[in-house]
């Protein structure tokens, strides 16, 4: 027996991996890194670097960009329980022709956003938005983004409805009675 399969049995399975889903809404009031043009930012979204999402570009918003995007990053499932300091970390960029220029990071820790539940719940799974500031490089606060993380880290899945199949019947007309008056 090789040594090299021996490792391959003894090596540790690894950590199953946990998708969440997270809305990126919008940032209010950013830095504007870009000075000859109009800023054109998008988000890179993460908890670990491994495992990255990124939100289109928003080439009309400057330093009020709006994506509007949900993005689904993957992380290890047992690492809001062994790490405590865990965060998603959203960090904006502006779109260059050159070279991305970083326009700031937010963080939220992931055990005051992901609070379990039952995704297939609508009362685990309210309707939660949350502001956090935008912190430059520089240490400096600059800035608010907007998301949404649902606590069960799943957005509830939209049924279509059923009633464009059935068909409806206009209400039934009354039979009228047609009353003649006689002149005098």
């Amino acid at each position: 027996m090789s040594h090299a399969s021996e490792f391959q049995r003894r090596k540790p399975q690894a950590d199953r991996l946990r998708e969440i889903e997270v809305l990126i809404i919008s940032a209010q009031n950013l830095k504007n890194v870009k000075h000859l043009t109009k800023m054109r930012t998008y988000a890179v979204v993460y908890v670990e670097k491994d495992h990255v999402a990124e939100t289109h570009v928003d080439e009309h918003g400057g330093v009020n960009p709006t994506w509007n995007e949900t993005v689904k990053v993957s992380f290890p499932e047992k690492l809001p329980e062994t790490d405590v300091m865990a965060a998603l970390n959203v960090d904006i960029y502006a779109h260059g022709h050159v070279r991305e220029k970083p326009v700031g990071s937010a963080r939220v820790l992931l055990c005051d956003v992901l609070k379990g539940g039952d995704a297939s719940e609508p009362s685990d799974n309210p309707i939660q938005c949350m502001t956090v500031q935008v912190w430059r490089e520089s240490g400096r606060p600059q800035g608010l983004l907007n998301l949404w993380v649902p606590p069960t880290g799943k957005f509830l899945i939209r049924r279509e409805s059923l009633s464009f199949s059935v068909k409806e019947t206009p209400p039934a007309e009354e039979d009228e009675e047609e009353v003649v008056v006689e002149g005098k």
